[in-house]
């Protein structure tokens, strides 16, 4: 019987061995094959991927970045994070073949968007789960939230892109259920972050779930994912959470009261959304609270004044928000305060701010783009040496003494903004700040000259000097809006920015601005430069993202120096003398968004090769020598996907427009862009404050607009020689603003279904040969506000809708109708002899009577006559000065 119970044990535990030795190759084969399933990158091999450990005939226990389980030698843990991978992550990949699989690392790889596997539930031990920064895409799988072991959950992962700092990925979850599921399945979650991953509409107005008690989540992070509604009281039930990250999100209300139930809350993000009302008080009895971010939403009142209870705060922001009344010198006596940022608010005093050199870690202080009143006590700025951690200093509108600096600033100093300080001598404590990259000076009251020091900064890269008095320096370098004049002398190849319009420069461009290795932003505009743009201007295009030479001398061609400017945004060379054909390599401006050649002599035919650059939103070739025809030679109108103003006014384009011409024209026909209240501008580089700017025909006015709001769309074709009718298809551009057809030869009636632009403010169809009626639906377009059609072979009687008679005098609907006034159409003399224009110009006073009586008969006879009676005795220049002046917008 021992013998045989002997016999039993030993062929069980061969079996034992036998099975382990089958199994282990079995593990090795599949982490070979998941290997060889992935290219390795050659851009990064420098991180040195951990696969490259992975070898046959050696122990895969051993190979970097595996953990395997002790006893069985089963795989339990891959991490092969950073590991340069490439290539796709299949639905049958090997890898949900070890199944016994409790932490997975796939952060930082490029999966080149392969969609997240939902095969991904086959590994149902898993508790920690890292998909982040790898390039997936797509939607979301609801098996995710099946894996009910998870302690950690990772899907964050955004994309940089040239209009903003972080962009939502292409990962979305649109299944309603999977946040639901997500709170309800996930009971032993410590970490989530799904940062970036785009919220579908498609779940209930994009809304937090509500969260049971929860006493093991620790970390929520959900930064920018488009998420709205208030926040649930019920994160209140998370009393374990020490870390919650709300930012670049649309929540709007209060914070609820719950909050204060977060004992052990460390760091609290709500940047950037909506949220309004008083400080939230329940925040004061967070005493562990060590980050408080509260910038960038609509909180009002004041701060209170025991904010001093937070007394382990580190980081203090409320950026961008709109409190009021004093700075509470309490703040000033948080000891462990290392960044407080309280810029762009309406404080208007600040109490305590001697006391701000006990505050022995405070690296950045940020108090400026405030309200300050007149009385506020100057700040000396000696209670800022002992801080020798200081790294960033804004006091912008905070008058200052700079004056008898007793002791050395910091070393550390990178970031100092005195704007709007009255400083009257430039500070000489700045020579010994060698780390400085931005400066800001401007609005202060220094003349004479900028020392020649300043130059030999060796990191300074971002200065602005503008609007005080100076005179110039030793070798200069010319900010915008002083009175610089003579060449352009450029102190250090390291400048990122250069601002010098607005002011008297002269000579040619020099080519010394090709060495600025890493200049972004280029501004000359509003000079007398002259002679040509240099072609060593093409090696600037690797990292220009906005170049402007707008209103100087400029003449000769245009280089074709663009085949390298993928990230150029905005280029503006309106008002020069430049001619011939426009560059090849403009088609390689892939991140255009602002094309601006007005006033020029180019001769050229409309630049059809530009209709693939999938971001230019605004085109403007106003005053040149373009010819030829507004479509391709099969009467399409194709590409530019984008495009939101185009104007092509007086050049010499010559063709009709098909009736179908403006079907395909998707950036003024469909509502774009976000549901945000806060204004959003093209061209826009919001650290700087930097904004694209044009100048447009609209309401009769030439407008210029220092900002453009992606939301303004306006199509100019005046001044050409088209023919034919006004295509129908223009009814389908509903969000068009702006239309300007006038000075060409169309003919026919007027459109009916313009009726159909219902956000229609400006329309000019005058000096074409247009006949028949103005279509009596046009007197239903609410927002239209300017009509011109004069001079054209118009009859009948005037819209009788209730837009074209609920204006009054003094912001009325400007509907001129020279020609059409009369019963009978009145031929047109586009060119009349000097004598007949004169006669007209008696008449004049006759017919701007007519039109004011008739403007004037709504809110009353007598106030009509009374107006006609002034503007028929001062004629047509008191009406001309009054009505045509130039705004800015």
């Amino acid at each position: 019987m021992s013998i045989f119970l002997r016999t039993i044990v030993l062929l069980y535990s061969i079996s034992r061995i036998l099975s382990t030795f089958a199994s282990s190759p079995d593990q090795s084969d599949i982490l070979l094959e998941f290997k060889n399933e992935f290219k390795i990158q050659k851009s990064c091999e420098f991180l040195d991927p951990k696969t490259k450990s992975w070898a046959n005939k050696s122990d895969y226990c051993n190979w970097q970045g595996v953990t395997c389980e002790t006893k069985s030698d089963k795989v339990i843990g891959l991490d092969l994070s950073c590991s340069c991978l490439h290539g796709r992550l299949k639905p049958n990949s090997s890898l949900f073949r070890l199944q016994q699989l409790r932490s997975l690392n796939l952060a930082y790889n490029s999966f080149l968007d392969s969609t997240i596997p939902a095969k991904f539930n086959k590994l149902m031990g898993l508790e920690r789960l890292n998909l982040s920064e790898s390039s997936f895409s797509g939607q979301v799988p609801t098996e995710i939230v099946q894996l009910t072991n998870l302690v950690s959950l990772d899907l964050s992962s955004f994309s940089s892109s040239s209009s903003s700092y972080y962009t939502p990925s292409n990962l979305s979850i649109v299944e309603p259920s999977f946040l639901r599921l997500l709170a309800l399945n996930l009971r032993n979650l410590r970490e989530l972050d799904m940062s970036y991953v785009n919220i579908s509409s498609e779940i209930p107005k994009g809304q937090l779930p509500d969260f049971h008690v929860n006493k093991s989540l620790q970390r929520i992070s959900i930064a920018q994912t488009s998420f709205s509604g208030t926040i649930p009281s019920s994160l209140g039930n998370l009393s374990h959470l020490s870390f919650l990250r709300l930012s670049y999100n649309n929540f709007i209300g209060e914070i609820p009261s719950s909050i204060g139930n977060l004992k052990q809350l460390i760091s609290f993000h709500v940047f950037n959304n909506k949220l309004s009302g008083n400080f939230p008080s329940a925040l004061l009895s967070l005493t562990q609270l060590r980050t408080l971010d509260l910038s960038y939403n609509q909180f009002s009142g004041s701060l209170p004044p025991n904010i001093s209870q937070l007394s382990r705060l580190h980081f203090f922001s409320v950026r961008g928000n709109s409190f009021v009344g004093t700075i509470p010198a309490s703040l000033f006596k948080i000891s462990s305060l290392a960044h407080i940022d309280l810029d762009i608010n309406h404080f208007s005093d600040l109490l305590g701010i001697e006391n701000i050199s006990l505050l022995s870690n405070l690296k950045y202080l940020f108090l400026g783009g405030n309200n300050y009143s007149v009385n506020v006590i100057p700040v000396d700025l000696n209670i800022f040496p002992p801080l020798k951690h200081l790294s960033g200093l804004s006091l912008s509108g905070i008058p200052l003494s700079t004056t008898n600096i007793t002791s050395d600033f910091s070393s550390n100093l990178e970031f100092l903004y005195l704007s709007r300080c009255k400083v009257t001598e430039f500070p000489e404590f700045i020579r010994n700040n060698p780390h400085l990259h931005d400066l800001a000076l401007s609005n202060n009251k220094m003349k004479g000259q900028v020392p020649d020091w300043l130059w030999r900064l060796p990191e300074l890269d971002y200065l602005d000097l503008s609007r005080n008095s100076f005179s110039g320096f030793n070798g200069s370098l010319h900010l915008s809006s002083n009175a610089f004049q003579g060449p352009l002398f450029i102190p250090s190849s390291s400048i990122e920015y250069l601002f010098a319009s607005k002011n008297n420069f002269t000579g040619e461009l020099p080519s010394s601005i090709c060495g600025s290795t890493s200049l972004y932003i280029l501004d000359l505009s509003n000079n007398n430069f002259s002679g040509s743009i240099p072609w060593c201007l093409g090696t600037l295009m690797t990292s220009l993202s906005d170049l402007k030479l707008h209103n100087n001398s400029l003449n000769g061609t245009l280089p074709d120096i663009f085949i390298n400017a993928k990230k150029l945004q905005t280029l503006d060379i309106s008002h020069n003398l430049l001619e011939g054909k426009l560059p090849a390599s403009l088609i390689n401006c892939s991140s255009l968004e602002v094309l601006n050649l007005e006033s020029n002599k180019f001769k050229d035919t409309f630049p059809f090769h530009l209709s693939s650059l999938q971001k230019l939103q605004v085109l403007v070739l106003h005053s040149n020598k373009f010819y030829g025809k507004l479509h391709h030679s099969d009467g399409v109108w194709s590409g530019f996907p984008q495009l939101k103003i185009i104007d092509v006014s007086h050049n010499d384009f010559l063709s009709t427009l098909p009736s179908d011409y403006f079907l395909n024209w998707t950036g003024i026909s469909s509502k774009t862009g976000n549901n945000s209240t806060e204004p959003d501008y093209i061209g826009a580089f919001l650290p700087h404050q930097y904004y694209a700017s044009i100048v447009l025909m609209a309401k009769g006015v030439s407008m210029e607009m220092e900002r453009i709001l992606k939301v303004y769309t306006a199509i100019d074709f005046s001044g050409n020689q088209l023919h034919g009718q006004i295509p129908e298809s223009i009814g389908l551009l509903k969000e068009l603003r702006i239309l300007n057809m006038s000075s060409n030869a169309f003919t026919g009636h007027i459109p009916s279904s313009l009726a159909n632009l219902t956000v229609l403010e400006s329309l000019d169809l005058s000096q074409n040969k247009l006949s028949g009626e103005i279509p009596p639906e046009l007197g239903n377009l609410y927002s239209l506000e300017w009509i011109n059609v004069s001079h054209n072979q118009l009859v009948g009687s005037i819209p009788q809708g209730t837009q074209f008679q609920r204006q009054n005098c003094s912001d009325f609907l400007v509907l001129l109708l020279r020609t059409f006034v009369r019963n009978e159409p009145t031929s047109q003399q586009p060119e009349q002899p000097e004598s007949l224009q004169e006669e007209e110009e008696d008449e004049g006073g006759e017919w701007l009577s007519w039109m004011a009586a008739g403007i004037g008969f709504a809110p009353g006879v007598v106030f009509g006559i009374t107006i006609g009676y002034i503007v028929a005795y001062y004629k047509n220049e008191w009406f001309m000065k009054l009505f045509r002046r130039t705004r800015t917008c």
